[in-house]
């Protein structure tokens, strides 16, 4: 019986420490508001709806970027846009983290919106914020769903590149270790498989799927040959390929399609089609792009609540690649 009472107490700490978790995002997110700027800087959102959409014109692969810098960004230390800080004497930013280094883009965009802006509502709209509404935007912009972004994080005056590395989940991860990640974020199982539709957009380099194509077994063969073509099993190099090979330049759900056909890029998005405790939703996301869309709106909300700094805490970068 001794086995049975260690996993019981293990599943109730667990428990509770999500339910912890998950009660301090909330509070986090309780100091927000979608009308913060309304009185401060009230063109701040259509300035920045109108530099996305500029962008993704130019380039639609824009779209998945800020998308991710959202994400890279709350991930560590909270939606304080850390992410965006260069090195420094002081401290060693995240953007030559493992999971960041060569991979990461759209500053440039960040750094035009954030000129607008200043020149509009000088020492206002902090680069946190920037990023929450960009990555919304983004997402509208390929025909996906929109939601209303609270407003009111502040800027932090340090990063870490060492909490990049350990708290960003790798695309090797398991689910187990996904899930893991996740929770310690206050996010729940269906936060995370709502959350990684985020993968219907955007590209991955070659390292991160190498193994994949030529190790793994649950990969439709059709689906990994067309893939070594650009992806060579050893040495350097190697081109990129879409997350979702079905409509790269759209966001729907099609990548939970995707993974169900076994044709999911990334190890790690496989994962959620594999046997395991996620199965039944990416099937129900396959199935419904109503749900799908509802329950990523509402994930990336809680998601923008993690950790962020509001009232005298942090600051408002002036440039939000230094610390004031």
């Amino acid at each position: 019986m001794a086995p049975a009472r260690s996993s019981h107490r293990f599943r109730h700490s667990m428990l509770s420490l999500f339910v912890a978790l998950a009660t301090l995002v909330a509070a986090a997110r309780a100091q927000l508001s979608p009308t913060f700027y309304t009185s401060s800087c009230p063109a701040a959102l259509v300035t920045i709806k109108t530099a996305v959409r500029a962008a993704v014109l130019l380039d639609r692969r824009t779209a998945g970027s800020l998308l991710r810098l959202h994400f890279h960004d709350c991930f560590v230390q909270g939606c304080d846009a850390s992410v965006l800080l260069d090195d420094t004497g002081n401290f060693t930013g995240e953007k030559g983290a493992g999971p960041n280094a060569g991979s990461l883009r759209g500053f440039g965009v960040v750094d035009t919106i954030k000129a607008l802006l200043e020149a509009l509502c000088p020492r206002t709209v902090s680069c946190a914020d920037i990023l929450a509404v960009a990555a919304r935007d983004s997402v509208v912009a390929l025909g996906g769903p929109s939601w209303t972004v609270p407003l009111g994080r502040r800027d932090s005056t340090t990063a870490s590149l060492s909490l990049a590395n350990s708290d960003l989940p790798s695309p090797a991860s398991s689910l187990s270790t996904l899930l893991a990640a996740f929770a310690r974020k206050g996010l729940s199982n269906t936060d995370m498989v709502a959350l990684s539709g985020a993968h219907t957009m955007g590209q991955a380099q070659c390292p991160n799927y190498r193994a994949r194509i030529y190790n793994d077994t649950d990969i439709d063969a059709a689906f990994a040959a067309s893939l070594r073509a650009g992806c060579p099993a050893t040495g350097g190099g190697g081109g990129g390929a879409p997350l979702d090979v079905s409509t790269p330049n759209a966001f729907d759900n099609a990548y939970y399609g995707n993974l169900v056909a076994q044709r999911g890029l990334l190890h790690s998005d496989q994962e959620l089609f594999n046997g395991g405790s996620t199965d039944g939703l990416v099937r129900s996301y396959a199935a419904s792009p109503a749900r799908f869309s509802s329950d990523f709106a509402a994930a990336m909300v809680r998601m923008g609540g993690i950790g962020v700094l509001t009232g005298s805490s942090g600051q408002v970068r002036h440039n939000c690649r230094r610390v004031n």
